[in-house]
């Protein structure tokens, strides 16, 4: 029977991925979490004591070349799964005086591809079973590339453009696809940031925002906030010589 409270959520040790961990165990669901240290995360110990039937820790590091064994064990824990979501992502900002092959080729990996490895092992799991949901947490920069931000952003964007293509054949399966684009988030990873982040927010509250849209279950994408989005939203109808003159401004 379809009880929507089964999910593996892939990137969870800390930042939006933590306090979504916190929100689903304080709302009886019983999760996965995966990350490449999870059973040495401190933040996740502490929740495993605290809730010993309903959270199981998997080390994963989606840069391995093989997850199907790994796929298999989060697969067999709860005897299938009602969702699964993708939050692992890394980001690095670079000018072109910066560009490093090698952080683009680990957002790349990471950003999208860690999604194309798992996707194509578990669909089959997920068509036996008859249903389930597929969560991919992306970014507002899906809808227009800023400067320096593109090796993060790219991979995001293609992946957004490729749930969009496969999203009507899973809904012929039974598999709902959703896509989470969100703003800045007060984190590690936008530490890194030099430049004012508009309507910057705490994990916390971008958790519950997702949350909220988890629960209601409703429509192919979860986007926040309104009025960062709008803008970049904007960015992609206006005309290049508009939109690109805008973006420029951005630079130092």
């Amino acid at each position: 029977m379809e009880n929507q409270k089964r999910i593996w959520l892939v990137g969870g040790s800390s930042g939006i991925g933590l306090e979504l961990v916190k929100l689903l165990l304080e709302n009886d669901y019983k999760i996965i979490v995966s990350a490449r240290n999870a059973t040495s995360s401190k933040d996740l110990i502490d929740l495993c004591l605290a809730y010993p039937q309903k959270l199981y820790l998997l080390n994963f590091n989606v840069l391995e070349e093989d997850l199907s064994l790994k796929i298999k064990e989060a697969w067999s824990i709860y005897d299938g799964l009602d969702i699964w979501f993708y939050n692992a992502g890394v980001y690095d900002m670079m000018s072109i005086k910066q560009w490093d092959k090698n952080k683009f080729i680990n957002m790349n990996s990471t950003n999208y591809l860690g999604v194309i490895k798992i996707m194509t092992e578990i669909v089959p799991y997920f068509i036996k079973q008859g249903f389930g949901r597929w969560i991919w947490n992306l970014s507002l920069s899906t809808y227009f590339g800023l400067p320096n931000g593109g090796g993060y952003s790219a991979p995001k964007a293609a992946l957004l453009n490729l749930a969009q293509s496969i999203q009507p054949e899973l809904k012929l399966n039974n598999i709902n696809l959703q896509v989470i684009n969100h703003g800045f988030v007060k984190t590690r990873l936008t530490a890194k940031n030099s430049f004012d982040m508009p309507q910057l927010m705490t994990p916390q509250y971008a958790a519950k925002k997702i949350y909220e849209g988890l629960e209601k279950n409703s429509g192919f994408e979860i986007s926040f906030p309104f009025k960062l989005g709008f803008f970049l939203r904007l960015l992609n109808l206006l005309p290049y010589k508009i939109s690109l003159a805008l973006t420029k401004k951005i630079l130092p």
